[in-house]
């Protein structure tokens, strides 16, 4: 057991010396930088498949980039017979099952970057990670309170980064004093 622990670790200190230049040579070879990512992941998995086999290894790094680029090369050959069998109509194109890049996903994203940092955690926690407020608080360690407030400030401004011009008009707002707390503003109940 010691010797697979020694081969776990020899595993886990080449991916912290090789990863990302692995990664960038990768990334030179296919042109896309999430394929690289996963090609050396792969390579990795593979290390830590047989990690007593990879304490044998003379020279770690050149054994993962091997894998790495064996792995994009049969990737490569796999899309290329895929494409010839499309092409010569003796295969179909399966429908996309992920779907393109939608206009609204990349208006939401660049308003979301527009928001403060603590906002923007606060509104992806909540809404897009579906967490509760309870929940959000505890991850940020900040009161409750301050979550909901977040949260108002932040869909207040998403709504007006993302508006379009044609919403509706707002309900006209008042101020309410409250004891001990800066000024909200309350929409007037229709």
């Amino acid at each position: 057991m010691g010797e697979e622990l020694e081969a776990r670790e020899a595993v886990r200190d080449a991916y912290q010396a090789h990863y990302r230049r692995l990664v960038a040579a990768l990334y030179a070879l296919t042109g896309d930088h999430a394929e690289a990512q996963d090609l050396v992941q792969e390579a990795y998995a593979r290390a830590l498949a047989r990690p007593r086999q990879f304490l044998d290894v003379a020279d770690p790094e050149a054994w993962l980039r091997t894998v790495a680029m064996n792995l994009a090369r049969t990737r490569w050959r796999r899309r290329r017979l895929f494409d010839t069998l499309v092409r010569s109509g003796r295969v179909a194109r399966p429908v996309e099952s992920v779907p393109g890049v939608d206009p609204n996903r990349v208006a939401l994203v660049a308003a979301l970057q527009q928001l403060s940092q603590a906002t923007r955690e606060t509104i992806v926690l909540h809404h897009l990670a579906d967490m509760s407020v309870h929940e959000v608080a505890d991850a940020l360690g900040v009161p409750v309170g301050t979550v909901k407030a977040r949260l108002s400030r932040g869909r207040a401004m998403l709504a007006t980064l993302l508006s379009d011009g044609e919403r509706e008009p707002e309900t006209p707002r008042r101020r309410v004093e409250a004891p001990e707390v800066q000024q909200q503003e309350v929409r007037d109940a229709p």
